[in-house]
């Protein structure tokens, strides 16, 4: 099974943006892709995903600031994170997947993980 590892995160001011990076031990044609993050104390959320047919799909919280790309040929998905808040602070996952569209923001649906990278953003 395809194995991620994420990096990118650190910390940032708000207003500023940032750029996530999901590396895939192998091609990552027939799944799709997704970002969680948990913030201390809170249960993990759904970012943003890009399933296995490009299609994209985003958190309401980020919608207009976060955008998903994948790139087939180096198998990296990338989270850019514009225009950051305080409230984007958390731990921030990649994971791997083949969820059914309606199953896409739940995170049991996906079974390989990264082990997570900070962002905090300052106000």
């Amino acid at each position: 099974q395809v194995q991620v590892t994420e990096s990118g995160g650190g910390l940032v001011q708000a207003g500023d943006s940032l750029r996530l990076s999901c590396a895939a031990s192998e091609s990552i044609r027939g799944y799709g892709v997704a970002w969680f993050r948990q913030a201390p104390g809170q249960e993990r959320e759904f970012v943003a995903t890009i399933r296995a047919t490009s299609t994209t799909h985003y958190a309401d919280s980020v919608k207009g600031r976060f955008t998903i790309s994948r790139d087939t040929v180096k198998n990296t998905v990338s989270l850019q994170m514009d225009n950051v808040k305080p409230e984007d602070t958390a731990i921030y996952y990649c994971a791997a997947g083949r969820p059914i569209l309606s199953a896409i923001r739940d995170p049991h649906m996906y079974y390989n993980w990264g082990q997570g990278t900070q962002v905090t953003v300052s106000s």
